[in-house]
This record gives C-alpha cells, sequence and structure tokens, in this order.
C-alpha cells in the first residue's frame, strides 16, 4: 500500500505518463546542483517518453520541483523497495516476485482505490498528470517550463493539460485588470 501511494506520488510529483512511470529505475534519479535540497533526487532522467510514430522512446530530464515527493521516493528507495528482498533489481518499483511492475497493474490499482473510496469512475492515472500542469499552471510557473517537464513538443499539447480553477481565473483577471483601474 505504501508502494503504491508512493507510484502515484511519483507520477504527481515529476508529472509523469502511466506508461513512463514503472520503466523507472533507481539510476535514473540525479543531482541537480541548482536545487542542493534534493540531494540525489535533483532530477529524473525519463528513458522511456512517448515516442513520435515510427521512432524510439524520446528522453528528458525532469527537474524536481516538490520536496515532499522527493522525500517520498526517497523513503521508497532506502526503506520500502529493500523489503521485497531483490537488492540487484534496477527496476524502482519491483512486485513480490521480483518482477518489474506494468502499466496495467498501475491502472488497476488507481482504480481499486478510487473504487472503494466511492469516487467517480472520471479519474485515471492520467489525471494526476494533467493536474501535475494545472497546479504548477496556477502557482504561476513558467509554460515553457511546464511543456519540458511533461515532455510536450507543443505548447497547445501542454495547454490542454491545464484545467485551472474558477477561483485562479478571476485572481488572474484581476490582476490584469489591476493597472487599468489603478487610476479610478
Amino acid at each position: 500500500m505504501l508502494r503504491d501511494a508512493t507510484i502515484f506520488k511519483v507520477i504527481y510529483g515529476w508529472g509523469l505518463r502511466r506508461t513512463e512511470t514503472p520503466k523507472l529505475d533507481v539510476v535514473d534519479f540525479g543531482r541537480n546542483p541548482k536545487a542542493r535540497q534534493f540531494g540525489r533526487y535533483g532530477t529524473l532522467n525519463v528513458r522511456y517518453g512517448k515516442a513520435k510514430k515510427g521512432q524510439p522512446p524520446r528522453r528528458r530530464n525532469v527537474l524536481s520541483v516538490m520536496d515532499w515527493a522527493v522525500e517520498a521516493v526517497a523513503n521508497n528507495v532506502e526503506n520500502v523497495r529493500p523489503r521485497f528482498g531483490f537488492p540487484d533489481h534496477p527496476a524502482l518499483w519491483i512486485t513480490e516476485r521480483g518482477g518489474r511492475l506494468q502499466p496495467g497493474s498501475i491502472n488497476d490499482r488507481f482504480e481499486a482505490y478510487r473504487d472503494a473510496l466511492k469516487l467517480p469512475k472520471d479519474p485515471v492515472p492520467h489525471s494526476i498528470r494533467h493536474s501535475y500542469a494545472t497546479h504548477l499552471t496556477e502557482d504561476g510557473v513558467d509554460r515553457r517550463f511546464i511543456q519540458q517537464q511533461v515532455g510536450h513538443e507543443c505548447d497547445s499539447s501542454t495547454a490542454i493539460y491545464t484545467h485551472v480553477s474558477d477561483d485562479f481565473m478571476n485572481t488572474a483577471l484581476s490582476k490584469a485588470l489591476a493597472p487599468a483601474f489603478a487610476g479610478v
């Protein structure tokens, strides 16, 4: 259960696709000299990103931006993963039998938790990725940065991911109109 929670935190914390997540290895994390506070989890090398038609998977480096996500993955690597008893396995997520977790398993686990909580059927693991982009947008993070983080070639793809709240829209509108009404 702790492993499952950490999987969902990692999907959100680095804006990953469900298919990218089980392909991560422990060595895919690295240091970011500009964010020393994250230690060995400052960057994530996604080696199996979404491929263009007829091409190999695309790689990208995703910078760590959420300290709680870094803490969760560090706890998984140092305390949870060793309990599975396969210290030489490269995968970040290993099964009880020593195999690599599969994307379908992530779907199954997500649906089981969602259904147990009696949530609507709409949320799927990919919804977590959308939330990552939306929350970074609402926090004022540059759209180009978000685009690179999620591995989109076009900004229009990233725009589809962001579903900002009415509260955010009203605040943004107020900020945009403030200079026009400053002297009134």
